[in-house]
């Protein structure tokens, strides 16, 4: 009977254990579920918080306050230091510095020879070092501007044999009845489309980017030079060269009188692809140097006839800045201009140029149209482009009324040029 009685107090005991472990494992759960509801909602709540938390704004991008400088504007180390004080003496920031013009360098360079325009020698300077040191020490940005595909100019063939003329006749262009592209007042050019050019082109820039310390690299004549008179004898098409006609025909299965349409894309195509190429070298070797174009204000047109798809690299990322020379006297039209390449919505920054020396404006009328324009460039795309130096700096300093005229010109404008920084709030008398 006692064995009995232990084994029901025993079962009952049990039953009761289990029942509080029940209730307990009920209450831990129910906490655990407690817990964990606050949990999620503490993390929903902060989730919540960072989705309306306004999102940060990006800093206001430098203003671009640049001036194209010509291979016209000096000779002497002394003109390249002084064309650079005198650009920083108008509050600009950035010079594009011409030292490339036709096939011919200025600059110590291991490719090319030295320009004409400095005796076909070495002056006893690097133009491009002396620039580059004297706008830092100023605390500038230098670009080394080149002309890309003109690679000779005048009616007389270069005398270095080492000229590009000279030495690569084959990389110019020829026409359909196989005659070359004749020497005249303009530039007779590279050809894009043979891919032994591109590369060449490639290494002259990659010698700038890598033995020179550059802020950018600003390419000019990115297109075909061929307006007239470089467009040839009438009827002349560019180029025809059996080397270029066989790429495009192994591309295209077609001849260039099959499909006008299909000749000119394909080199337009070309062009860009040069463009590509020179991105990806500075990717390569500086990725943080600027790389920016001078283009046509009318990128359509520009495409059509000088085979330059400015909006094609801006959306494809190939270029940092795009320059539109948008020289015009019409302010409506210099803002819908802009607004052209605005549109496009890309990454790529707009700075527009803005043609400083007009002969069919007085004096008076060109100071009121650069200021407008520049107010213009300011409000839409923080910056804008001057052309240029000879503009504002008399070439000849013996030539005492172009001194007096530019001197008046720099005056009016130095105000508009490079905005005064903001008066500090004055304190308050005690």
């Amino acid at each position: 009977m006692r064995s009995k009685r232990l084994n029901r107090h025993t079962v009952a005991a049990g039953h009761k254990n289990r029942r509080r472990a029940r209730r307990g494992f009920a209450c831990g759960a129910g906490v655990r579920v407690m817990v964990a509801t606050l949990v999620t909602l503490n993390f929903w709540g902060c989730s919540q918080r960072q989705a309306v938390k306004p999102p940060a704004t990006k800093p206001k991008p430098r203003e671009i306050r640049a001036i194209w400088v010509t291979r016209f504007d000096y000779r002497t180390r002394r003109d390249v230091i002084d064309i650079v004080r005198n650009c920083h003496s108008l509050g600009l920031n950035t010079i594009l510095f011409q030292v490339r013009g036709n096939g011919t360098a200025f600059y110590r360079s291991r490719l090319e020879p030295w320009a004409d325009e400095l005796g076909g020698d070495d002056p006893g300077f690097d133009p491009l070092a002396v620039a580059c040191g004297e706008a830092h020490r100023l605390g500038m940005a230098m670009h080394a501007y080149v002309n890309v595909l003109p690679a000779w100019r005048g009616a007389d063939p270069p005398q270095n044999p080492d000229q590009l003329y000279n030495k690569h006749p084959d990389w110019f262009w020829y026409d359909q009845t196989g005659r070359r592209q004749p020497l005249q007042s303009f530039y007779v050019s590279l050809n894009p489309c043979l891919p032994q050019v591109r590369r060449y082109l490639v290494d002259v820039f990659h010698e700038l980017v890598t033995r020179y310390d550059i802020d950018g690299l600003h390419l000019d004549y990115i297109r075909f030079p061929s307006e007239p008179p470089a467009s040839g004898p009438a009827g002349a098409d560019y180029p025809r060269d059996p080397r270029t006609v066989a790429l495009f025909t192994r591309q295209t299965h077609r001849r260039p009188d099959d499909d006008p349409a299909i000749w000119s894309r394909w080199r337009t195509d070309q062009v860009t692809q040069l463009v590509r190429q020179i991105r990806t070298m500075m990717h390569r070797t500086k990725p943080k140097l600027i790389l920016s174009a001078a283009v046509g204000a009318d990128p359509d047109a520009h495409r059509r006839t000088y085979h330059q798809d400015a909006l094609r690299w801006m959306r494809e990322g190939l270029i940092d800045w795009v320059m539109p020379m948008n020289y015009t006297s019409d302010p409506g039209l210099f803002a819908r201009r802009n607004r052209r390449f605005l549109d496009a919505r890309t990454d790529a920054r707009l700075v527009p140029g803005i043609m400083i020396e007009r002969p069919d404006m007085t004096a008076e009328q060109i100071i009121r149209h650069c200021r407008r324009q520049i107010g213009i460039s300011r409000r839409q795309a923080n910056g804008y482009c001057l052309f240029a130096y000879a503009s504002l700096f008399a070439r000849d300093p013996s030539d005492e009324s172009a001194v007096r005229r530019m001197g008046r010109r720099r005056e009016a404008l130095t105000d508009v040029l490079a905005p005064k920084p903001p008066r500090p709030p004055r304190s308050e008398k005690r």
